[in-house]
């Protein structure tokens, strides 16, 4: 069927003409700030009076802990929950998430929800205005696509507006603790999803720094581009289902009490310290990061609403060594101008991205391939992960033989061994230009050093090596080592990939999409 340039034109009008309804029944709210005496602010009193003006910090690296410290703070909720993700997907974890959420609620605890819209369809829709009509319950789209016309048409004739997003993600409960990092809600970042194991990472928080990120999700809250779920619904019928909603959910999570994952949640290590009282902290100055909201609907040079912009200080005072944990890597020549900057200086700089087979972003890769031989020369340590697990990864993840693929998802970077950024923010066009982020820099050389330790002793298990070697021509080339239960293995093309793939990667390259990745 031809679809004539008049038809293009006249799909691409539609798209234009879909609107937002006016978001003026908005209203303000902010963190409560009168809540030392929850039970939360009283577990947490003594150690902060013992180390006045820091923040403690506790690394999540465990899918399993990850989840199971939202469960148990949601559990310990007595005010208030402000929760804000990109993605909450309808999953086992999702469903759990919002039980959670709604448990708190009916205790009377305020709950805060504030989701991007890159993802939501009808259904979630329906869902979010659901959990709206709870009566403390309040949840919030960013940014969102009009609801009369095609995401696809709005993506043609709206670019520049709705492919702009808000990356963050932030748990806070009772402004007494929070979490941090690169997890969105959804099964494979938590260690249920037994095809697919993220590799991420999160950080549980107390001390003044709860107050900046609460500080943080109260400017996005209040944004001008925050709509109240129930604004976007037009059926008044959907918003009046809670109640069925609820049943079902109530029934779903009833038949998983007894199931694999829920009694891994159960002896999770996290949980295990928690009843042995053996939980600790490391204690350490912090400084929340985040884009302004603004960011979004402001020209892409006003740099002041950035946070790549905060980190510029951070960098500058580099004298030794960056360590580098980024799923999606992209640095553009300026990136790899700045990298090339700091080996002149002498610092030692180690990359763990993912490779082409491990990735779940292909044209991101693409960005990527373009400067690995720039950064190989330029004496950067590159490490790309392996997607096949190894027999005693495996083991850990009980998964059957060859059925699980691992993925990089960690967004983070160690500077010097002294501090630490843990966040949201990926080393990319899109994460420092055109989407919001939020990230907390760590002054604590414990885990900085405990990262980096991680990175000296377990890259060669779990990543390939690469390097640049002379072919049989004199020709230099891009080679990949792995070391894989005791078996060396090199490659001189994408390990564990086939033609079409790389095929299409390499036509990606040629496209003019890097500012989009």
């Amino acid at each position: 069927m031809k679809v004539s340039f008049v038809g293009l034109l006249s799909l691409s009008l539609l798209g234009a003409c879909a609107s937002l309804p006016q978001n003026i029944d908005r209203q303000s709210s902010v963190a409560f700030t009168d809540t030392a005496n929850t039970v939360l602010g009283d577990a947490t009193k003594d150690d902060l009076a013992q180390h006045p003006g820091l923040s403690g910090f506790h690394l999540l690296p465990s899918g399993l802990d990850a989840f199971a410290a939202r469960a148990v703070l949601a559990y310990s909720a007595e005010r208030s929950i402000d929760a804000q993700y990109y993605l909450l997907h309808s999953d086992l974890v999702g469903r759990l998430f919002v039980d959670a959420l709604l448990r708190a609620a009916d205790r009377g605890v305020r709950v805060r929800l504030l989701l991007d819209d890159m993802t939501l369809d009808d259904d979630k829709d329906i869902g979010a205005a659901a959990l709206d009509a709870h009566d403390n319950i309040e949840v919030r789209v960013f940014n969102p696509f009009a609801r009369q016309s095609s995401r696809w048409m709005q993506i043609l004739s709206r670019f520049d507006e709705v492919t702009r997003r808000m990356h963050n993600k932030s748990f806070t409960v009772d402004n007494q603790i929070s979490v941090l990092g690169g997890r969105n809600i959804g099964n494979e970042y938590f260690e249920a999803d037994p095809n697919l194991a993220f590799g991420d990472l999160d950080v549980l928080a107390v001390g003044p720094v709860v107050n900046e990120v609460s500080t943080s999700f109260d400017l996005y809250w209040n944004s001008s581009a925050s709509y109240p779920a129930t604004s976007l619904i037009t059926s008044q019928d959907s918003i009046d289902d809670l109640d069925q909603r609820r049943k079902v959910l109530s029934e779903f999570v009833e038949q998983q009490r007894d199931s694999e994952y829920l009694q891994a949640l159960r002896s999770s290590d996290l949980v295990t310290r928690l009843k042995n009282d053996a939980f600790v902290f490391d204690w350490g100055a912090a400084q929340v990061l985040y884009d302004d909201p603004a960011k979004i609907t402001s020209s892409r040079d006003q740099t002041d609403l950035h946070l790549a912009t905060q980190l510029e200080p951070f960098s500058a005072q580099i004298t030794r060594e960056l360590t580098i944990f980024s799923p999606y890597f992209v640095p553009g020549r300026e990136g790899v101008a700045n990298i090339e900057k700091l080996r002149a200086r002498g610092v030692r700089v180690r990359i763990l991205t993912n490779s082409l087979a491990s990735t779940d972003v292909s044209a991101v890769h693409a960005g990527y391939s373009k400067y690995r031989k720039y950064l190989l020369r330029a004496g950067v340590e590159l490490y790309e992960l392996d997607q096949t697990l190894s027999k005693e990864q495996r083991k850990d993840k009980k998964g059957a033989e060859g059925s699980s693929k691992a993925s990089l998802h960690a967004k983070s970077f160690a500077i010097d061994r002294e501090r630490i950024f843990i966040g949201s923010l990926n080393f990319d066009p899109r994460s420092v230009v055109e989407n919001t982020e939020i990230g907390v820099m760590i002054e604590s050389a414990s885990i900085a050093t405990e990262m980096s330790d991680w990175f000296d002793q377990k890259i060669d298990q779990v990543a390939f090596r690469l390097a640049l070697e002379e072919d049989d021509n004199g020709n230099e080339i891009l080679v990949w080592h792995r070391s894989l239960d005791g078996v060396e293995q090199r490659y001189t093309t994408e390990p564990n990939t086939g033609f079409w793939r790389r095929f299409g990667v390499g036509f990606l390259r040629l496209l003019p999409i890097e500012s989009l990745l």
